[in-house]
This record gives structure tokens, C-alpha cells and sequence, in this order.
């Protein structure tokens, strides 16, 4: 019987110790049995909406002033989930919302088992993009609502079920077997105890997150999410074709892809590419991920999707007269001219 609880959090900032919403979807033998939702106050200290975040899933801060603080809310979580394996696309994003919300909160840490339904995409279907609506729609769901913590849920949830029919597995753990994955443990430990590096790299910056502070600006917040994610940047290859479209371009990713950053820095480069990990003044190619199409780039300066630092400051140097290409993912894998993507792990 597929049985497992999947959950979805949206965060008022760029530390994801910061959830202002919950959504989680329970599922008893591949059927939705029970749905769960709230808004959230952040911790204390970590509750400052920066407006990136508020264009994204539209979440401010009056909306959740009545909200239960997440540490007064994390018991009615943890009693939805019960014993079940927890799912989400990007598990390790939204686990480790809850490790840092609980370790702000000086907190002990419940042990949880979970599996990523962006890493079985990934493993069982052929797709340009992997983000959350493009393997969703794959599954047969329509996330009309993307960004919506239930909603997303909800999408995460139909991805496992999906894949497990395709399969034929009789069970979760049959289904990540045969998807050459298997269940993964955030362990059980006392608060204060082996802070997460999310949490650590916070702390370097007392007072950056908190509402209350008004001498921090919306422009000098921090995005944590994804610096862990970068890799490094090879050298390009001086002997590529220089005909390729990627040949001599100072390349930089945005945004989650179908495959895996360090993947797509070292398959540019293997075209003559220079890769990068932030914009700078030598960018002239920008690689949106994120399930991003091609029309969705007309305009994006006001597009709610595409409101990264990143994409900020294409905007800054494009008005100061830097010439800078955005590529979206599936015409990036097509000037690789490959079978791409290929299942690659988290």
C-alpha cells in the first residue's frame, strides 16, 4: 500500500528556518486520506518578509499576525505525520525547515524518515525540467496554484503515487528501491546540539532576519537557500568548437534545474563555456531553471517567478547597458544536443 505523508512550507525570507506556511498531504494506499494547512508566524528573529519572498508565494507578515508561532505549531505537525515517511520535492529543503526552525527555537530535534519526489522524477521520467509544475504535470496534476504550501504538497504527493502505478511497486519503499533510492533519516538530537550549516551561517548575522530591525534594508537580505548548492566552476575547454552556442559565453544558473548545478557548469564548460557563480560585470548568458518557459521570460522583470537576487541584477546591469542572454533550461539541455537529463542524484 503507497502510504506516506508529503509537505510543502513557504518562508517569509532567505534563511529556511523562517516557514510562514505549512501545507501537508497524507496519503493511505495512494489516495488523499487527510489534508493539513496553516499560516505560521516565523521565529522570533527570523520573521522579517523580505519582499522577494512576498512576490513569490504572496504570504506578508499582517496575514500571519494572528498565526501560531512555528514552535507552537510543530506538535500538530509532527501528530499529522505520525510514523509515516515524510515526502517532498526537494526533501532536503523542507526538512531542513524544520531543523532550523527548531534549533532557533532551541528545540530538540525529532527523528524523521523522508524521500525526495524531485529525486524520483528525476529517476523515472524524461523531462526538459524537473521542477515541481513540469513533474507534476508529468504525474497528471495541475498545480494551479504553484507556491500555495498545500497545493505544492498536494503535486509532490501525485508524483510518488504516479510513479509508484508506473512501477507496479506495492509500496513506497518497493517504489524507491526500484528507483535505486531508499528512505533517508534526519536523526533524532537535544537542542543546542550539531547545529545545521543553514543555522550556523544565520547566526554569523544577529539581527539580519528580524522584523524589528529597521536598519536593514530589503536589498541587504541574505538568500540562503541555495548557496550550498553551486559547486565549483571548471575551466572552460579551450578546445571545444567555437562554433557551439555556449562557446566563450560567461555562463550563470538560476533557479533549480533538471540536472544538477555542478552537471551543467561542467557539461557548459565542456562546450568552452565560463562558468560562474554569481552575475558580474563579464555575465552574458543566464540560465533560468525553475520550470521557467520560454514566454515567461518576456517581461520578467514583473514576473512573480522571477524575482531572485540573480534575476535582480540582470535587470540592474541590462539597464546599464550590459548585454545579457536568459536561456531558459530545455534550450540549454538543446545546445547541449544530448539525451538529457539524465537521472542524477540529489
Amino acid at each position: 500500500m503507497i502510504d506516506f505523508t508529503a509537505i510543502d512550507f513557504e518562508t517569509a525570507n532567505g534563511f529556511r528556518g523562517s516557514a510562514c506556511a505549512i501545507g501537508a498531504v497524507k496519503i493511505r494506499d495512494g489516495v488523499i486520506a487527510q489534508t493539513h494547512y496553516s499560516l505560521l508566524q516565523p521565529p522570533a528573529g527570523y520573521d522579517r518578509f523580505d519582499p522577494r519572498n512576498v512576490a513569490i508565494h504572496g504570504i506578508t507578515a499582517d496575514q500571519v499576525a494572528t498565526a501560531p508561532r512555528f514552535a507552537e505549531h510543530i506538535p500538530d505537525l509532527h501528530d499529522f505525520i505520525g510514523d509515516d515517511v515524510v515526502i517532498a520535492h526537494n526533501a532536503g529543503f523542507d526538512i531542513g525547515v524544520i531543523e532550523s526552525g527548531l534549533e532557533v527555537c532551541q528545540l530538540p530535534i525529532p527523528r524523521l524518515e523522508f524521500a525526495c519526489s524531485l529525486t524520483l522524477s528525476r529517476k523515472n521520467y524524461k523531462l526538459a525540467s524537473h521542477a515541481l509544475p513540469s513533474a507534476a504535470a508529468e504525474a497528471g496534476f495541475l498545480l494551479a496554484q504553484h507556491h500555495n504550501a498545500l497545493e505544492d504538497a498536494k503535486a509532490a504527493a501525485a508524483i510518488v503515487v504516479d510513479i509508484s502505478a508506473r512501477l507496479e511497486t506495492p509500496n513506497l519503499d518497493a517504489t524507491l528501491q526500484a528507483s535505486r533510492m531508499q528512505r533517508r533519516i534526519l536523526a533524532a538530537r537535544a537542542a543546542g546540539t550539531q547545529l545545521s550549516r543553514p543555522t550556523r551561517h544565520a547566526l554569523t548575522m544577529p539581527g539580519i532576519f528580524d522584523a524589528k530591525n529597521a536598519t536593514v534594508s530589503a536589498e541587504q537580505l541574505p538568500d540562503l537557500m541555495h548557496w550550498p548548492n553551486e559547486g565549483t566552476n571548471p575551466p572552460a575547454n579551450e578546445s571545444a568548437d567555437p562554433k557551439h552556442p555556449l562557446y566563450g559565453h560567461h555562463v550563470v544558473f538560476t533557479g533549480m534545474l533538471g540536472i544538477s548545478r555542478q552537471d551543467a557548469k561542467n557539461k557548459a564548460a565542456a562546450h568552452g563555456a565560463h562558468t560562474h557563480s554569481r552575475i558580474g560585470a563579464s555575465t552574458t548568458m543566464v540560465v533560468v531553471g525553475d520550470g521557467i518557459r520560454p514566454e515567461e521570460l518576456i517581461g520578467f522583470e514583473h514576473n512573480p517567478r522571477l524575482q531572485q537576487r540573480k534575476m535582480q541584477e540582470v535587470v540592474r546591469r541590462r539597464d546599464q547597458g550590459q548585454d545579457i542572454v536568459l536561456v531558459t533550461e530545455p534550450e540549454f539541455l538543446g545546445m547541449l544536443n544530448e539525451n538529457w537529463p539524465q537521472a542524477t542524484p540529489m
